[in-house]
């Protein structure tokens, strides 16, 4: 049995929706206005506003004015923050009114705006978007102009770290920069030595001037950097590829000596203690600013498959700074080879790093891996003969084991990194070579290849306790956890932040 609604009752649902459709209206015209101006609509004398201005609340036309007028303000804030900055640049010598000027990657021409008002007429911008006549179609690293065009240039807004090229933003400054010419920069990124030696090296042409705080523009202050292009420029990226020895600069043993310590004493359960170890990692890139490297590298000797650590880890666990990685997988199984066929961005060499370039012996396991397993006497028998998983040995008359082993090309790790990175160059190497690294590291030290890798996670492979049998060692190697602790003392003393993998 229904019941009839009271009039009090019908009022108020009346009064909901008449609330509710306002809402509605409201809601609708607030969208329609921030479509039109956010979408860059505006008002102006050639165009027709859709509502007049006594329309309820406000219209577009008020929208736009006051956005304008926004504009305009900022716009004169700028002007004037530039005008003071390059007048304090002529006060000290860097820049003058008979200069010709180019501000790289200028926003909207402030900048330049600011130049041209303080009397350096011959001044002119770059972007992607030309605006004439301040701004020119052109970008960082592809610069539209001839060599040794300008006496000044200036790169604002954080434009520098900002871009994903720096190395050829670097590479057309030294170009289009008169000699004896003056670079300013203006950056938030250069924070720490490292840092500052980076972006050094990356513009080799110049020298440094100046290195300041001021006040910046939308932040409370800003590095200013001033340089100055040499008369002549040395190549210093080749030459480092070939210096077989190499100085650890104070800056960079700072950071190795702000880094984890190594374990001193052998752990009785290394499976556990050395994964555990991994979560005290301070790796590089979080302890140092890695802008203003040329080039971003990774590299995985013993990579085995994708996922064992170049998918699983360094993918997705190490921290990049947002920066983008070549990434090298150096892989002499051909079980593994297969795979990296359908992985982009991964480079394949199928070979054994070693020490010079050499066929060699590579040893294939034919059992689960060392440590694993049951027990039984018949087990442990088979566990004595069977070979260490991916070790290689130089060329060697026939042996009681050839049937588990496979004819592979080893090359010249050290002599191929000398040739694939430099001293510019950011490069992060993991190592797992089944007891290999003992020739490895002390071939890549004395050529001086190891001065080009900044970080190694390096596994060092020992005669270590087995998971199996507790209180017996590995057979499958001859070297004691203290040759592994000396083998990574002598990498960190080499200006190497090298950690302890597993």
């Amino acid at each position: 049995m229904g019941f009839a609604k009271s009039k009090p009752q019908i009022l108020r649902i009346i009064l909901l929706r008449f609330i509710s459709l306002g809402v509605l209206v409201l809601a609708v015209r607030f969208a329609f206005l921030l479509t039109l101006t956010g979408g860059g609509y505006c008002c102006s004398a050639d165009s027709l506003c859709h509502f007049q201005e006594n329309n309820f609340f406000f219209g577009p036309t008020d929208v736009c004015l006051r956005r304008e007028r926004f504009r305009d303000l900022w716009r004169r804030r700028a002007v004037d923050y530039y005008s003071s900055v390059f007048q304090d640049l002529i006060a000290e010598g860097f820049l003058s009114s008979n200069s010709t000027a180019l501000c790289v990657e200028t926003l909207a021409g402030e900048d330049v705006a600011a130049l041209r008002e303080i009397g350096v007429l011959d001044s002119v911008g770059i972007s992607k978007k030309a605006s004439p006549p301040l701004i020119l179609s052109g970008e960082s690293y592809r610069q539209p102009f001839d060599e040794n065009t300008f006496d000044f240039e200036f790169s604002g807004n954080g434009q520098l770290e900002r871009s994903v090229q720096q190395a050829d933003f670097a590479s057309e400054v030294c170009r289009t920069l008169k000699p004896g010419g003056f670079f300013v920069v203006h950056t938030d990124s250069v924070q720490d030595p490292y840092s500052i030696n980076s972006f050094l090296d990356l513009f080799n042409c110049c020298r440094l001037i100046r290195f300041s705080e001021i006040d910046g523009l939308d932040s409370p202050s800003i590095r200013e950097i001033v340089m100055k292009k040499k008369e002549t420029v040395e190549n210093h990226l080749s030459s480092g590829r070939d210096d077989n020895k190499c100085s650890v600069p104070g800056y960079k043993r700072e950071i190795i000596a702000n880094a984890e310590p190594l374990i001193e004493e052998e752990p009785l359960k290394p499976w556990i203690a050395l994964r555990r170890n991994m979560k005290n990692v301070k790796y590089f890139s979080s302890m140092a600013d890695i802008s203003f490297k040329q080039r971003y590298v990774y590299i995985d000797v013993g990579a085995r498959n994708y996922a064992s650590s170049i998918g699983k880890w360094f993918q997705n666990q190490y921290p990049k700074q947002t920066k983008n990685f070549e990434i090298y997988a150096i892989e002499a199984d051909k079980a593994f080879h297969g795979e990296y066929k359908t992985k982009k961005g991964v480079i394949l060499l199928p070979y054994a790093a070693w020490i010079r370039n050499e066929t060699l012996f590579f040893e294939i396991s034919r059992g689960g891996s060392d440590g694993g397993g049951g027990g039984g006497a018949a087990n442990k028998m088979k566990k004595k003969k069977r070979r260490g998983m991916g070790r290689i040995q130089p060329v060697m008359p026939l042996t009681s084991y050839m049937r588990d082993v496979n004819r592979i090309q080893g090359f010249d790790f050290a002599d191929w990194l000398k040739k694939t990175v430099s001293r510019s160059d950011f490069v992060v190497v993991k190592m797992d070579v089944e007891g290999t690294e003992f020739h490895l590291i002390p071939r890549l030290i004395k050529t001086g290849a190891m001065c080009l890798v900044d970080e190694l996670f390096l596994e060092c492979h020992y005669n270590r306790m087995q998971r199996c049998c507790p209180g017996e060692r590995s057979v499958k190697y001859e070297k004691t956890y203290d040759q592994c602790l000396d083998l990574l003392k002598l990498i960190r003393e080499s200006g190497v932040l090298v950690h302890q993998w597993w």
